[in-house]
């Protein structure tokens, strides 16, 4: 099979979230959709204290050609995907440059000094904004509020790999996703996971489109 042309070789992705979001089976979905493209794929994962909602981020590089090392540089990554709005703006202070394209989710988990009233969690339109003031190519939606809406809230971490799609920048389709997260889920749960894989698509799309780019949904 010919592969497609990347934008950058390697590509580097991070996908960004905190403990209980689904951001490691995000990252393996995404990855098995370019392995069985025929890609070279590696990822590397971090975690801190994530059984207690503490950080956790995927770091994968797509390469037509060969495996890279799973570790992305400093300000070196291409596309910036979190689960989390302030974890978003943690990792792109570290990875991101002013060609980083970014998309978050606007829905916050507040970390336990936050709910104990030792910390402060920032205001989300000061957070948008500032982003907004950095990247042009910056995007925001409420996925959990569109994993409400389906039914199962969990389902955030598949709605933002269907906003991936939708920023139309990596060669990956509805069913490339279809035959990874069929090799994870139940066949009963496969046809929930393509609905939200859907959705996702279109809130981005909507949310580029003429007159509403980085709209929050």
């Amino acid at each position: 099979m010919r592969l497609q042309p990347l934008k950058k070789d390697p590509y580097s992705i991070i996908i960004a979230g905190v403990g209980g979001q689904g951001n490691v089976l995000a990252s393996r979905v995404l990855g098995s959709m370019f392995v069985n493209r025929g890609y070279s794929v590696t990822i590397g994962e971090t975690f801190n204290a994530s059984q207690r909602g503490g950080v956790v981020m995927s770091h994968l590089r797509l390469s037509e050609k060969s495996p890279w090392s799973p570790q992305i540089p400093r300000f070196k990554a291409d596309l910036i995907c979190s689960l989390e709005p302030v974890e978003a703006v943690r990792v792109l202070a570290a990875y991101g440059n002013p060609e980083t394209v970014f998309i978050s989710n606007t829905r916050p988990i507040y970390p336990v000094g936050v709910i104990k009233g030792e910390a402060a969690y920032p205001a989300l339109t000061e957070l948008t904004s500032s982003v907004r003031e950095l990247l042009p190519r910056a995007h925001f939606l409420d996925a959990t509020e569109a994993a409400v809406r389906l039914g199962n809230a969990i389902l955030v971490n598949i709605i933002m790999l269907g906003a991936i799609q939708g920023l139309d920048l990596l060669p990956m389709d509805r069913e490339d996703f279809r035959m990874a997260i069929a090799e994870r889920v139940s066949p009963a749960q496969t046809a929930a996971n393509l609905e939200a894989y859907d959705l996702g698509g279109r809130l981005l799309r909507q949310a580029t489109g003429p007159g509403t780019e980085n709209r929050r949904f």
